[in-house]
Parts: structure tokens; C-alpha cells; sequence
């Protein structure tokens, strides 16, 4: 037995993700009440949407660098932190502008997620296992946007939208304790063993912790051929979570006249389904592993196959006019894709650099997914508010879902012809 303790680690980056997840997911799920009180239109929406992505593109780059400057511990601890003070601060708002402003502060604060998971996950897991620890912690995602529909209408009618912020943007604060008591590195975990130590550390590549110290010019990344390929393979997909995520509830609301706590169980649906995914898309490539498959060519072929799950979502929309949950199956399975694609696009990045590099990477890549998803949110407001006006909004989320199901296709051949073979970057 090697020990387990690596999955303590994990299911503590899986907590944080979560709460991630559910501190932005609010904002979807009380747009009613914003419609009313600041009467805006899906483009307004859009635009509120985009002040986030804008933020979060912006201060990912720099949350990466910053995390692999302080060290994992006290970078993710005050990412959370800070992120947890902005979801709260959404309770002072009182116009459009100052919900914008809340909406920057967020996404700001929010970047440092993703950048300190991959790199604790570089530091706490071998190659071989680190997709399905990262299919773990991603599934946080899905936790967060399964419970916030639960709970998040039910929040609002007793407290209003603001409490709902407020409310939500508290819990955080309790994963503080658990991240000090139970987190450092490896070699300074006194609850580790010996033995699971060297199973952590059995890749024949793998650098020494002490290496991380050497940093490695942000021009000197930008130049390597992986790090483009990484960032082009998020900017393609990205945005398609963040439309699921933001839209959803919109496009039943329009579709199928639902709203308020009525949301729940069809939001949740897909966000279980999604769930399913994200774990499922670890455990695959692990498993061709352990039959004797390379990494590289596990991980690509695994890719393939959830970019191909993701297709059916093109007739969502359509199906969905039979009947709504044959829409939300489809968008569940396509959502599902995404979190196996996600799991295993994030662990490119410690499959071809170095430690001391995962922050900076994944941040840039956070960076040029997010405006992605900029350029999707964007085009979904304008497309919805024309055809709405034409009165066949329907036709605008057919549009979406449409370009929703081809992305994953179009970014695994993009990343191939730039990194045919998945080597280490040359550093």
C-alpha cells in the first residue's frame, strides 16, 4: 500500500473549486430579480458577464505568477480569501455599475483558483495519476453549479439577492482552516509516509521540490510551441462552459417558461451529469495507462473521444422543442464532455513543463480561455436580443448550441498540428 494522504490533498482542491463555482454561479440564478431592479436587456446581462470574464482573463496570467512566487499554501489561501470578500461585497451594490464593479473584483480574485490546483496537483501526484486528481477536483465545478440551483432561489426569496450573495460568498471562509491544518508540500507533510512519498516522486523525470526556486522568463514561455497550444485548446472551449454555466437558466427561462426555484432540478441535472464527467474523464486516460499506453498518447486519445461527446449538443435546442428534458439530457452529456476535456487539457500543462512553470502556464491559459468566452458572451447577448426582437429567440440559442458542439473538434486538431508529440517543454 502506497497511502492515500494525496487524496486528502485532493478532495481539499475539490472543496475549493466548488466554492469557486458557486460564488460566481449566483449571479445566474437571481437575474430575474436584476432584470427588474436595473431593467436591463441580454446584452446588458452579457456585458455584466463580460466584466467578469475581462477581469478573470486579465488577472490570470499574473494570479499564476504570483502563486508560483508565494508557494501554493499561501497563494490559494489568498485567492479565497480575497474572492470570498468580493462575492460578499456583491450585497452593497445599488446600480448597474456598481454590480460591474463587484463582477471585476470577483473575477480578479477568482483567477488564483485554478492556477494553484494544477501546480498543488503537479506537486502531490505522479504523472499518471494526475488527469483523474485533476477530474477530481474539476468535479468541484460541478458541485458548486449542482448546489447553487438548490439553494441559491431558495437563499433569494427568504433574504432577497443580495442576502444571496452575501450568504454564499461567507462559506468560503470556513475552507481557510482546513487548507493550513492539512496542506504543504510533500516533503514537508509530517503526516506522509515515507512510502507514498516515493510513489509521488516515481516519475523518472520528475525535478526535485527544491528546483521550483529558478524562475523562467515569461517571453521564454510565451516562445514555446506548447504553451500556444495549451492556450489556443482553452480559448476554443472555454466559453462554452461559461455559456452553460451563465445561460442555462436564461434559456429555459425562454424556452420553457421556468424561473425562480422551478430552475432547480433541470440546473441541477445537468450539472450531476457534468459531474459524472469530470471524474470519469480522469479515470480513462489512467486506465490506458495501466494497460501500457504511453501518457501522451492516452491523454490525446482520451481528448478525442470527449470532443466527439460533445457534438450532440448541436440539436438541443431543436429536440427540445418534443420535450424539455431530451434538451437537458443533451446539454448534460455536452457539459459532461466539457469536464473530461477540461480535466485532461489542464494536465497538459504538468505533463510538458516543469513545477516551477505550472502557475505561469495554466494562468495564461486561463487568460486566453477567458476571452474566449469574452467573444462567446458577447455574441450570445447580441444574437438573443436580435432574434428575440424578431421573435425567434429560439433561433439564436439553436446558433449557439451549434457552435457549442463543434469547438472541441476544431481545438483538438488545432492542438495537434502545433504539438504533434506532447514532449517536455525544452527549458
Amino acid at each position: 500500500m502506497t497511502g492515500k494522504y494525496r487524496w486528502t490533498i485532493c478532495a481539499l482542491l475539490f472543496f475549493a473549486t466548488t466554492v469557486n463555482y458557486l460564488d460566481r454561479a449566483v449571479i445566474s440564478l437571481v437575474k430575474e430579480y436584476l432584470d427588474v431592479e436595473f431593467s436591463w436587456t441580454k446584452t446588458d446581462y452579457a456585458n455584466v458577464t463580460v466584466a467578469f470574464q475581462l477581469s478573470y482573463a486579465l488577472a490570470n496570467v499574473l494570479a499564476g505568477r504570483l502563486i508560483d512566487r508565494l508557494g501554493t499554501k499561501t497563494g490559494y489561501a489568498l485567492s479565497l480569501l480575497t474572492w470570498s470578500a468580493a462575492a460578499m461585497g456583491h450585497f452593497f451594490a445599488r446600480s448597474y455599475f456598481g454590480l460591474i464593479l463587484a463582477r471585476i473584483g470577483l473575477g480578479i480574485t477568482e483567477a488564483g483558483n485554478f492556477p494553484a490546483a494544477i501546480k498543488a496537483v503537479s506537486e502531490w501526484f505522479p504523472k499518471k495519476e494526475r488527469a483523474f486528481a485533476t477530474g477530481v477536483l474539476n468535479a468541484g465545478t460541478n458541485a458548486g453549479a449542482i448546489i447553487a440551483p438548490l439553494i441559491v432561489p431558495f437563499i433569494a426569496i427568504l433574504y432577497g439577492w443580495r442576502g444571496a450573495f452575501l450568504i454564499i460568498g461567507a462559506t468560503g471562509l470556513i475552507w481557510l482552516y482546513f487548507w493550513y491544518r492539512f496542506y504543504d508540500t510533500p516533503k514537508k507533510q509530517k503526516r506522509l509516509s515515507q512510502q507514498e512519498l516515493d510513489y509521488i516522486q516515481s516519475d523518472a523525470d520528475r525535478e526535485p521540490e527544491e528546483a521550483d526556486a529558478t524562475p523562467v522568463s515569461w517571453k521564454r514561455l510565451l516562445g514555446l510551441r506548447q504553451t500556444w497550444a495549451f492556450g489556443v485548446g482553452k480559448f476554443m472551449t472555454d466559453g462554452i462552459w461559461w455559456f452553460y454555466l451563465f445561460w442555462l437558466p436564461d434559456f429555459l427561462k425562454e424556452q420553457y417558461g421556468l424561473s425562480k426555484t422551478g430552475l432547480s432540478a433541470p440546473v441541477a441535472t445537468v450539472y450531476i451529469i457534468a459531474m459524472a464527467g469530470s471524474v470519469l474523464g480522469g479515470w480513462l486516460p489512467l486506465r490506458l495507462v495501466n494497460k501500457g499506453w504511453p501518457v501522451f498518447h492516452a491523454r490525446r486519445r482520451s481528448m478525442f473521444i470527449y470532443a466527439c461527446c460533445a457534438t450532440p449538443v448541436v440539436a438541443a435546442q431543436t429536440l427540445g422543442e418534443y420535450n424539455m428534458w431530451l434538451s437537458v439530457l443533451m446539454i448534460g452529456l455536452a457539459t459532461a464532455a466539457h469536464q473530461a476535456w477540461s480535466a485532461n487539457i489542464f494536465t497538459t500543462v504538468s505533463d510538458m513543463f516543469p513545477r516551477k512553470t505550472v502557475g505561469f502556464v495554466t494562468g495564461f491559459g486561463g487568460l486566453t480561455g477567458t476571452l474566449g468566452a469574452v467573444i462567446i458572451a458577447k455574441s450570445a447577448g447580441y444574437l438573443f436580443d436580435y432574434y428575440k426582437g424578431l421573435g425567434h429567440i429560439q433561433t439564436g440559442y439553436y446558433i449557439m448550441f451549434l457552435i457549442s458542439g463543434s469547438a472541441y473538434l476544431c481545438a483538438w486538431f488545432a492542438m495537434r498540428a502545433l504539438v504533434p508529440e506532447m514532449k517536455k517543454a525544452d527549458i
